[in-house]
């Protein structure tokens, strides 16, 4: 997907006039009327009550008497918000974006994402981003940061933020060289390691089945990542530069196009995720959005037949899947989460196994599910609700009505009745 560079400078001048804040609220939120669908099991808990405070979940309850919610919150004062019988779902993580700034992160948090794994921008601004995020300073989903991808040829803003790896602007070769790269990042202090083991789709001079390191290169960084407990993303459309990755320890395939059956089982038995950014690849097949290049329609056009197949494979093997965009929430973006989870649904996952992608699922991958990805008492307040059931039409899941973020509400369209006036 394009990705969009700003220096980490012009982030944190951005965001001392954008404004906003994203830390804990610490007053206390609660939720009446609400059919919780909490990500953990298969039904609805019907016209129940989310009490939040400190920005987790305090308790969920069945039931919505509001006076009583708002005396066991300890506080008679608290938001009261009543979804009048919408859905409640955790707050969407999507696994795969390119955060290249502030307002494309609010508009990921304001689409319902609250928690993003930025997989490469320029000059470490996820990195800010994310920092901004913690501190309050912006609105912005919780980011898990990657710096620059770690390739045979980097981006060449990295020479401009490490000259020190003036060497290698001729190529990156060899596992040395590979852990020079990968050390940078995190001397820079990211959140996951993101290599490319094949070539991109989105590059009509590129082959996205072309596999560009070998197992020994992967190998090693995957080693040197792991020395500092940092897992690692492997780039992969083509089969070859996919099994490299698995056999070398990574974390998760991303995108898998041509993944054959052997790969999958490997997969399996060593508990790869898959992230498959469906959706993307019918944003490649179209005009518009962002790409819009006849030669990447007519790529786009097959790579999706079999990308689909593969995600049909992998579900029917139980290989845990992720959903993601692989957008940076750009200007000529198109595409929202929402979108990969009905694309999974078309791909034979259930709805609430498509949510669960979304959720649950995607928060086992990051490593955070033990405080966010799911409703239940004691995790972060990162939720979100819709009009209608995803579990009876999984387009539901596009029109986000609430996003709530530890604890804050970020969005708030539950009513459109204009106030009355006094009489």
């Amino acid at each position: 997907m394009k990705s969009f560079s700003l220096s980490l400078a012009v982030v944190i001048a951005l965001a001392a006039s954008w404004g906003g804040a994203q830390s804990a609220s610490h007053g206390a939120l609660i939720l009446t009327h609400a059919n919780v669908i909490d990500g953990l099991g298969s039904s609805v808990l019907m016209n129940a009550t989310v009490v939040v405070r400190d920005g987790r979940i305090e308790r969920v309850t069945e039931g919505s008497s509001e006076a009583s919610a708002a005396s066991s919150a300890g506080a008679a004062d608290a938001e009261v918000i009543d979804l009048q019988g919408k859905y409640l779902l955790p707050g969407l993580i999507d696994a795969h974006v390119h955060l290249g700034g502030v307002r494309n992160a609010e508009k990921a948090l304001r689409s319902g994402v609250t928690t993003a794994r930025s997989m490469g921008t320029a000059h470490f601004t996820d990195v800010g981003l994310r920092e901004l995020g913690r501190e309050g300073a912006i609105d912005s989903p919780e980011i898990l940061a990657a710096g620059y991808h770690v390739r045979p040829t980097p981006s060449s803003e990295l020479f401009i933020d490490e000259p020190g790896l003036a060497d290698l602007m001729a190529g990156v070769r060899g596992p040395d060289a590979f852990r020079r790269v990968t050390e940078v990042n995190i001397r820079h202090r990211v959140d996951w390691i993101k290599i490319t083991s094949t070539e991109r789709a989105g590059l009509s001079e590129t082959d996205p089945r072309k596999q560009t390191m070998s197992e020994e290169e992967i190998a090693a960084v995957v080693d040197e990542a792991g020395r500092s407990g940092i897992p690692v993303a492997a780039h992969a459309h083509g089969d070859e530069g996919a099994r490299a990755a698995v056999r070398a320890g990574v974390r998760s395939i991303e995108h898998g196009t041509y993944l054959t059956t052997t790969t999958l089982e490997l997969m399996k038995e060593k508990g790869t995720f898959l992230v498959p950014t469906v959706a993307v690849v019918t944003d490649l097949a179209a005009p518009g959005g962002d790409y819009d290049d006849p030669f990447l329609q007519v790529r786009g056009r097959h790579m999706l037949t079999r990308l689909r197949e593969v995600v049909r494979e992998a579900h029917a093997m139980q290989i845990p899947i992720a959903a993601a965009t692989d957008t940076g929430f750009g200007p000529e973006g198109v595409l929202r989460l929402q979108h990969e989870v009905e694309e999974l649904v078309k791909c034979g996952l259930s709805p609430m196994e498509a949510i669960r992608a979304a959720t649950a699922t995607a928060a086992r991958l990051l490593g955070v599910d033990g405080r966010t990805g799911t409703i239940r008492s004691g995790l972060e307040a990162d939720l979100i609700a819709v009009e209608r059931n995803p579990l009876e039409d999984i387009v539901a899941l596009q029109d986000i009505l609430l996003v709530v973020h530890n604890g804050k509400v970020v969005v708030d369209r539950t009513s459109f009745a204009l106030p009355s006036s006094s009489e």
